[in-house]
């Protein structure tokens, strides 16, 4: 585990404890009701996708007996003569949404593989970016844009149950106290952070139009597993047709996790597998034997459990204790080598991915993927299975890439993962150099240098097994 101060770390839980009271205070902002009645047409139709999604169409996919309804992100190859033989479906990391492969025009991953001829889709897993809850249906083949008047009186009513508000501010204040007693030392004075309430609000917005939701994240890993990504896997296939009937696989952080998990469950029931290559982007199934610094997300676990809190809203704390990871006097600085090594990111992307592309977790997600960290890696919900165990009978070539001062999944933890995968099958590449450029853990995406050092290794990789 990295080494950082354990006193500003308790200092800007305890602000974002603070601003969350100080949020609840107050009635749900302006702005927010503006964008949802502007997004709708109010007569039955849909207006165009909302801004946010820079994607050519946004689709949604309705999940069997569930209210949650994904949303895929779709770019289209940009020529039919060069279009390839399979589609291209990226996967992110925990907590996180679409924004993190399209950061903007000049810096999109997903934009560059549709360049390149890939039908690229985007998932957005249940609760995470524009993906939304209740029925959000159209009658053109499962595409949705824009925000439903439902969904408007949908929000506004859990917004009126003051008790309901109430509750959660003061469990999301309970987490945030307790977390800082676990970081055990001295207390700052919270008056200091006062105007942190401004660039905390850049993301009540969204705090507030997920409240009335907060009951409804009961999810884990094996919920994303077994039903998230196999609907849109099966959503994808019936939109763009291969005729292997097979995907093309990126996952990022978590993203590459569940690519590995599938990899197992498909070896361990002998199935046929639905993906012709996987690339993997820091990602692994074991800590074990690394220092990641994911392990400081172990903490959020067990006072989320004290408290019953069945969520961590990381997006809404990150964006509390940016500035002070941003600007003198620096007092979080270790944060920002967690997401970008110094100068491989834009300032203006580097602060666009921070406040934009983190969302709201549910406690139990984290909890079943702590135990990546304990011995024999990742298990099942009820930790009779461990998903590395049956990767060796994988038949699908993996490419994982690693970044050399990648915190969060070190080459350590990526090399262990990818030693289990035959070797005939299996390619490992860890990008950075010792006089630099260096890679973190959001560079091997979004890094000022991917699109020259990792990007062409992706689509050598891709094109080599895009054969039908």
């Amino acid at each position: 585990m990295i080494a950082f101060p354990q006193s500003d770390f308790r200092w800007a839980i305890h602000s974002g404890a603070a601003l969350i009271s100080f949020s609840a205070a107050g009635s749900p902002p302006q702005r927010l009701r503006q964008l949802c009645i502007s997004a709708s047409a109010g007569d039955g139709r849909t207006t165009p996708k909302p801004s946010v999604c820079t994607a050519d169409e946004l689709h949604y996919v309705p999940l069997p007996n569930n209210e949650w309804n994904l949303a895929l992100w779709r770019y289209l190859p940009s020529s039919q003569r060069s279009r390839r033989n399979h589609p291209l479906l990226l996967l992110s990391g925990v907590g996180t949404n679409a924004i993190g492969y399209d950061l903007a025009p000049g810096s999109s991953f997903a934009r560059h593989m549709s360049g390149q001829g890939f039908d690229t889709w985007i998932l957005e897993v249940r609760g995470a970016g524009l993906s939304a809850r209740n029925s959000l249906k159209d009658p053109h083949q499962g595409k949705f844009e824009g925000i439903s008047e439902e969904q408007l009186s949908s929000t506004d009513e859990g917004l009126r149950d003051a008790a309901q508000v109430s509750s959660i501010t003061s469990q999301l204040r309970d987490f945030c106290n307790t977390l800082g007693e676990i970081i055990d030392e001295s207390q700052q004075s919270i008056n200091q952070f006062t105007g942190l309430q401004n660039r905390f609000s850049i993301t009540l917005g969204d705090f507030w139009k997920q409240l009335h939701l907060i009951g409804k994240y009961n999810w884990d890993f094996d919920h994303y597993l077994e039903e998230d990504v196999p609907i849109a896997m099966d959503y994808i296939r019936n939109q763009s047709r291969p005729k292997d009937g097979k995907l093309l696989a990126i996952g990022h952080s978590m993203g590459g996790i569940l690519l590995y998990a599938m990899l197992s469950q498909d070896g361990y029931r002998g199935k046929n597998t639905e993906l012709a290559s996987v690339i993997t982007l820091g990602s692994s199934l074991d800590y074990t034997t690394s220092r990641s610094s994911m392990k400081m997300l172990i903490p959020f676990v067990d006072p989320a459990k004290a408290v019953n809190l069945p969520v961590v809203p990381v997006g809404a704390l990150l964006a509390a204790i940016y500035p002070l990871a941003s600007y003198p006097p620096y007092l979080l600085s270790w944060l920002n080598p967690q997401i970008s090594a110094q100068n491989m990111m834009h300032p203006e992307l580097f602060e666009r991915l921070v406040l934009k592309n983190f969302c709201t977790i549910p406690a139990k997600l984290l909890s079943q993927l702590s135990t990546a960290f304990g011995k024999g890696g990742l298990r099942n919900r009820n930790g009779t299975f461990f998903y590395k165990d049956h990767l060796h009978k994988t038949n699908v070539p993996v490419l994982a890439l690693a970044g050399d001062k990648d915190l969060i999944c070190p080459p350590e933890a990526v090399y262990e993962t990818v030693k289990l995968i035959p070797e005939n099958l299996a390619t490992y590449k860890v990008f950075g150099e010792p006089r630099g450029p260096h890679y973190a853990h959001y560079d091997l995406v979004g890094g000022r240098m991917a699109y020259y050092q990792v990007y062409p290794r992706i689509i050598e990789f891709l094109s080599r097994h895009d054969i039908c």
